[in-house]
């Protein structure tokens, strides 16, 4: 029986061999390395709202994408579970405004707000469990808009339609995490730490169950899973994931407010994630960089107040050329170089 287990996950497009080796551990290395060195190299407006931005959506695109490419399954309740991180940290910390519980350190708050969305994440397993295409879609978009409608008519507790302000973060190591390369390098490694989790993750059995599900349930179950109990713990995961994500991000914007967790937000996530494509988790992080430039630069590029038509138009592009999105335009150009004919020593000597 453990022989059929390693055989069907090694069947699956992305099973043990495509993240245990070849190029993803090097090329993920190179990445790491390139973003370690590049903030001596641009200008500190680039470091954190550019790229310290991308990683902060990225880790939560990336939630969606663990779902989607090694469940198969897509929620779109990854935005609200990021914000019950968010919420939760800002209910409890000092100095947020306007104070509603107040005086619970950072060191104990974050780990409340993990727990909070790991929690959500298995709730919205929960329920959704049982459903599948439209049906979960529907029924996680459901769950997300229900709880940003409450947390905005719930002012006792998260103050409404203004959120709660002035949550600034932790120090780091002494330093203020509002420092641009203290919030960049802390992000950095969370977000490494977090990919690194996932890659390590989908090839334990838990990691290959999940996979087996994903192509055929019915097989797991034969050979003695339990389909449910893994989709459920796999929306845990998730949640973890993003409510790291939530945290990074209410500490990036100082706050946090229900339209910055509502519909619009979570349509971008999943933009992100099908821009960079869904194949692998290093999508979200392509997606993220590639959404947030044209967020920045929408006014130069276009018009400030047309950027969901430019990130529209860029989206139905990257789809329509690619529907794997840029993880599988690359792969398509690898494929074709690799197809390509070497030269003949004569074209060589030219």
């Amino acid at each position: 029986m453990s022989g059929d287990r390693t055989g069907g996950a090694g069947r699956t497009g992305l099973g043990l061999r495509g993240l245990g080796g070849g190029w993803v551990i090097p090329a993920s290395l190179a990445l790491l390395a390139v973003m370690l060195v590049l903030p001596a190299f641009i200008p500190p407006f680039f470091t954190g709202n550019i790229l310290g931005r991308a990683i902060v959506f990225g880790i939560i695109a990336m939630s969606l994408t663990f779902l989607a490419t090694y469940g198969g399954f897509v929620s779109l309740a990854q935005m609200m579970i990021a914000g019950v991180a968010g919420y939760a940290v800002a209910v409890l910390v000092p100095g947020a405004v306007p104070s509603i519980v107040g005086g619970v350190p950072y060191g104990l708050a974050i780990p409340i707000g993990l727990l909070a969305a790991t929690l959500m994440g298995l709730l919205v397993g929960a329920i959704a469990v049982r459903t599948q295409g439209i049906y979960l879609l529907m029924i996680t978009l459901a769950l997300g808009v229900g709880v940003q409608l409450f947390i905005q008519t719930n002012i006792a507790w998260f103050n409404g339609y203004e959120g709660i302000r002035n949550v600034v973060g932790p120090d780091v190591l002494g330093m203020p995490f509002r420092d641009t390369y203290v919030f960049y390098y802390t992000t950095l490694a969370i977000a490494a730490a977090l990919y690194a989790m996932v890659l390590y993750l989908v090839r334990t059995p838990f990691g290959l169950a999940l996979q087996g599900i994903r192509d055929n349930v019915r097989r797991v179950n034969a050979l003695g899973y339990h389909a449910a109990w893994h989709r459920i713990a796999a929306f845990g995961v998730a949640g973890f994931i993003a409510g790291w994500g939530g945290l990074l991000f209410t500490f990036y914007n100082i706050g946090i407010s229900p339209g910055s967790i509502g519909l619009g937000g979570t349509v971008n996530i999943l933009i992100m994630a099908v821009i960079g494509g869904l194949g692998h988790p290093i999508g979200a992080f392509i997606g993220a960089v590639i959404f947030v430039v044209f967020d920045t630069f929408a006014a130069d590029l276009y018009d400030r107040d047309r950027f969901n038509t430019l990130i529209g138009a860029v989206f139905l592009v990257i789809v329509l050329v690619s529907p794997d999105g840029v993880l599988g335009l690359a792969k398509r150009a690898g494929r074709l170089f690799r197809r390509a004919p070497a030269p003949s020593p004569a074209e060589a000597r030219q």
